[in-house]
């Protein structure tokens, strides 16, 4: 690993807006390989001194850098970004920018993107912990862990792992990458997107320049996701599935492929359920593209610590497990959690999506009590209703928590589970503090019980 060359961007001048987590590294990034930088965020609080602090509305840039949150088109463009659309000027990611930074310093790293509604997340870090542990160097990001251009530089034989969001796949112009996997395709975004075919469309840019040297990874296990690995032409297309057989599929407990079983994914205990099992077909699929042995795959499988707030089994208390998924903000990252328990204390609420709980109906058998939180309490209280399941608004997690232990002693239940299938904007600054919260508090119970 190396650092960028001081003149990498000389005499280019961007425009970076919004300066959080994304924005405020690339403006960092930018200025140390020599470009010149405008650093503008509407909040006056996150207007950080140490930089160049600019308005760029109006101002002459060669490039707009615009944070994945902050609109260019849909629902309504942001003013900088309709203006640099009226005048023609580019409007890229932090994620576009590392690779022509890496390709400007003559390293010929490989590159790995990661998207699709849920899992993401969890098959970037697998991806990399694989890749790691066969003795390649790897540097994971974007729109998970650090930013984009926060990652060192690679040389030669080393990988980027980038989880990429749609925001950022949609501001993407010759970032090519030599594995690509698309895990799932379910409504989410569409205020950003239009409907759900702008969403899909968006989801495809990550195969855009794709040769017939790389290779595209599909998850077939939902209509949307076989429809568009059906549909692309140029890398090579491998399916993967968490229950069906493909090119690398799981059947039963075991992760296999043509050539025969990889792994007893029950010794792989982080990584729990059928959305796993794809998860870990994907991340296989792109290691071996990568060049992994098969044992090295395995060997990774088991290791594999996992992410905070994937069904993280926060303390067992008296025989009662507390699962922590907070990362699960839709009802179909829900339905992955709720399929892996026979019967929950189930804590949900907050933001819901478009639709709210109605698809998990299915699963609330599996559900003894469930407590909501947050603004749409009201919304999922109605559903549950309908369906005939005990359910109390309790509003907030702090009374959640208790009041679900004592549920499960009562009810002999033996999990709570936080996976609330909706965002948490309303009551945290994000999925990662609503999380927190759920583990501090559970670790405060031991403290009563």
């Amino acid at each position: 690993m190396s650092e960028f060359r001081p003149d990498t961007f000389a005499g280019r001048r961007f425009a970076v807006l919004g300066l959080g987590r994304a924005g405020a590294s690339a403006a960092r990034a930018l200025l140390a390989m020599g470009a010149e930088v405008l650093a503008w965020d509407d909040d006056p609080g996150k207007r950080d001194d140490t930089l160049p602090i600019s308005d760029p509305l109006g101002a002459r840039y060669d490039a707009l850098v615009i944070s994945p949150g902050i609109p260019h088109f849909l629902p309504a463009p942001h003013p900088v970004a309709a203006d640099a659309r009226a005048r023609f000027l580019p409007i890229w990611t932090d994620a576009e920018l590392l690779f022509q930074a890496v390709r400007e310093n003559g390293s010929r790293a490989r590159f790995a993107g990661i998207t699709g509604t849920n899992g993401k997340s969890t098959t970037t870090a697998l991806l990399a912990h694989v890749l790691a542990r066969a003795g390649l160097s790897v540097a994971a990001g974007a729109n998970l862990g650090p930013a984009a251009l926060a990652l060192p530089g690679l040389d030669d034989h080393g990988v980027y792992c980038l989880e990429m969001s749609s925001y950022m796949l949609e501001r993407l112009a010759t970032l090519r990458f030599d594995v690509a996997t698309l895990l799932n395709l379910t409504p989410d975004h569409l205020d950003r997107h239009g409907d759900m075919a702008g969403y899909a469309a968006a989801k495809r840019h990550i195969f855009d320049r794709q040769t017939t040297a790389d290779t595209a990874v599909v998850g077939v296990d939902d209509g949307p996701s076989r429809t568009m690995a059906d549909g692309l032409r140029g890398p090579h297309v491998m399916r993967v599935s968490g229950h069906a057989p493909a090119d690398l599929w799981a059947e039963g407990t075991w992760l296999r492929d043509a050539d025969g079983p990889i792994l007893d994914l029950r010794e792989a205990p982080a990584l729990p359920g059928a959305h796993n099992a794809q998860n870990a077909a994907a991340a296989c699929a792109m290691a071996a593209a990568l060049g992994v042995s098969r044992a090295r795959l395995a060997d990774g499988l088991r290791d594999y610590p996992g992410l905070p707030h994937r069904q993280s089994l926060i303390a067992e208390i008296d025989g009662v497990r507390f699962i922590n998924d907070s990362k699960a903000t839709n009802a179909d990252a829900t339905e992955r959690a709720l399929v892996c328990y026979r019967q929950v204390i189930w804590i949900a609420g907050g933001m819901g999506k478009v639709g709210g709980i109605e698809a998990l109906a299915p699963y609330f058998p599996r559900v003894a009590e469930a407590l909501l939180i947050g603004r749409d309490a009201p919304v999922f209280a109605r559903t549950l209703q309908a369906h005939g399941v005990p359910h109390r608004i309790v509003e907030t997690l702090e009374r959640a928590v208790p009041e679900a232990d004592a549920a499960a002693r009562r009810r002999g239940v033996k999990v709570v589970l936080l996976s609330p299938a909706a965002a948490s904007f309303d009551q945290f600054s994000g999925f990662e503090q609503r999380g927190e919260v759920f583990a501090h508090l559970t670790r405060a119970l031991r403290e009563v019980v």
